[in-house]
């Protein structure tokens, strides 16, 4: 069935089909239909960061950036939804085109540049959602800096709207990676880094004492890191005392997709050609930090790929250009692949 939609969606500009699909699924949603679609993912629960995960299988961040179709999304049977990346002032992003397909890699190529309304439409969304208490689906929201905002004074706004979602998140994603805001990738090293996770964990441990609860602090990282690079961002999250990595966010190399059209357009490279060096961060990170808990996403294209993270180290998957070339039944694939993950044996 899906397979005849994405013929179809196919034909449309891609951005244009993204809003065609998330429209479609919020009526599917309201009609009561919405849940089959996910292909039947099991209840198996997981505590991790001090929450409980319906199910191991996530969707990243990007689909839905300012959570206007939460409740559609959890209904398809994830175990987690992450939504945004937000920022504190709504902007335009980048100028369109700005995403690409590449179907022969099952790839897509965006620079969308954080588009999105702001951190106060995001929350007002949220507060208006029904989908955490009927579906005990956890919510995860992930934040970024403006891109007016120079790269060293990015801790005011991630700690803007830090603040403004702590209440209404159950871990909050610190999203330094993007390769599409200028500067941004320059906050994983350095001094950068340990300045923006000390800011981040200081506020982020208020908040939590002032309204006695506990919300997790993940920090989203990049593909392209060296196996130094990765030592150095596992030694700062740990000395830190951040709750949890997300690995790993588009590339911006290009070698498997060489030759392809669109192969040349900048921005972020997700799919499959990102599976192996995601899993190689992964494993880099696992290593490096035995005991923190790591999300992996990155060129999850079936029930393989899925296990094969959480065999280098992830202890959850997350879901994003694998879900526009497979559709929703690759959450319930995903999600029995992982059933029971903690039998896997690690590589």
């Amino acid at each position: 069935m899906y397979s005849f939609a994405r013929s179809l969606l196919f034909k449309l500009d891609p951005e244009t089909a993204h809003g065609v699909t998330l429209n479609a699924l919020d009526m599917a949603h309201r009609l009561g239909m919405a849940r089959g679609l996910g292909g039947e993912a099991p209840r198996d629960p997981v505590t991790l960061m001090g929450l409980e995960f319906p199910n191991r299988v996530g969707l990243a961040a990007g689909l839905d950036k300012n959570a206007d179709h939460l409740d559609a999304l959890a209904a398809l049977g994830f175990g987690f939804v992450e939504v945004g990346t937000v920022t504190p002032k709504g902007q335009a992003g980048n100028p369109k085109p700005r995403l690409f397909r590449l179907p022969e890699h099952q790839a897509i190529i965006n620079r969308m540049g954080f588009n999105n309304a702001g951190v106060e439409h995001l929350v007002a969304k949220v507060k208006a959602s029904q989908a955490r208490g009927a579906s005990g689906v956890v919510l995860g929201i992930n934040i970024g800096k403006n891109l007016t905002t120079a790269v060293d004074d990015a801790l005011s706004d991630y700690l803007v709207c830090l603040e403004a979602v702590h209440a209404h998140a159950d871990y909050i994603t610190a999203n330094i990676s993007s390769p599409n805001t200028p500067g941004l990738r320059n906050l994983q090293f350095g001094d950068h880094l340990n300045q923006l996770l000390a800011g981040l964990r200081e506020r982020c441990d208020q908040l939590d004492a002032e309204r006695g609860k506990k919300v997790p602090l993940v920090i989203k990282i990049a593909p392209d890191m060296d196996s130094e690079e990765i030592l150095f961002v596992a030694r700062a999250l740990a000395d830190n005392g951040i709750d949890g990595v997300i690995a790993t966010n588009t590339t911006i190399e290009r070698s498997a997709v060489a030759g392809s059209s669109h192969a040349e357009e900048a921005g972020g490279l997700s799919g499959a050609p990102v599976r192996e060096s995601s899993t190689r961060v992964i494993r880099g990170l696992r290593e490096a930090l035995p005991n923190m808990p790591i999300i992996g996403v990155g060129g999850i294209t079936d029930g393989e790929s899925a296990r094969e993270k959480v065999a280098a180290g992830a202890d959850l998957v997350q879901l994003y250009s694998g879900l526009i070339y497979r559709g929703p039944a690759l959450i319930g694939e995903c999600a029995r692949a992982l059933e029971k993950a903690d039998t896997l044996i690690k590589l």
